[in-house]
């Protein structure tokens, strides 16, 4: 090849590389505004303050009683990452025991009368300073290990076991 060939092919191979990096950064681009946003969910004892492993967890998103399953991953500690999309703007969070046959007591609704009512957290919340929701079942005397930093990205909650009294209020 002639010195003017080999340069004509380097220059049309450098076009077409970057050509190919630009496509490549835009579906990228694409794909991560279309993904959502990653949350780490993390469920405690009310008593205890240690760090519980459900059967399963009950994602729901924007006020409604659909469960969002399909992005759900809980990991061997119990730790749960679900995959939100961008536009979802309120989350709430229920975990299971007994094989999934029975729901935890949220703490978070520990004083009010109806036990199995939903509070809803901001997402933008969750992802920009991580939350943290309040435990009233034993009226705040046990808490979260404070060691444990909390991140952006990650909701904690505390539960509880339905006791016999639960039941018979039913």
């Amino acid at each position: 090849m002639t010195p003017p060939r080999l340069v004509a092919l380097a220059v049309g191979s450098l076009v077409a590389a970057a050509a190919c990096l630009a496509t490549l950064h835009r579906v990228h681009a694409q794909a991560g505004t279309e993904s959502g946003n990653v949350i780490t969910i993390r469920m405690f004892d009310a008593r205890t303050a240690r760090p519980l492993m459900p059967s399963n967890l009950l994602v729901r998103l924007d006020h409604n009683d659909d469960i969002r399953s399909e992005t759900l991953h809980i990991d061997d500690q119990g730790v749960g990452t679900v995959t939100v999309p961008p536009e979802a703007a309120f989350l709430s969070v229920q975990g299971t025991y007994n094989d999934g046959m029975e729901i935890y007591i949220n703490c978070d609704s520990g004083m009010e009368k109806n036990l199995a009512a939903l509070h809803w957290y901001t997402i933008a919340d969750i992802l920009s300073t991580g939350v943290i929701a309040p435990n009233e079942c034993f009226k705040g005397k046990y808490e979260r290990d404070p060691r444990v930093p909390l991140k952006p990205g990650e909701f904690d909650f505390f539960v509880r076991k339905t006791s016999v009294k639960d039941q018979l209020m039913d």
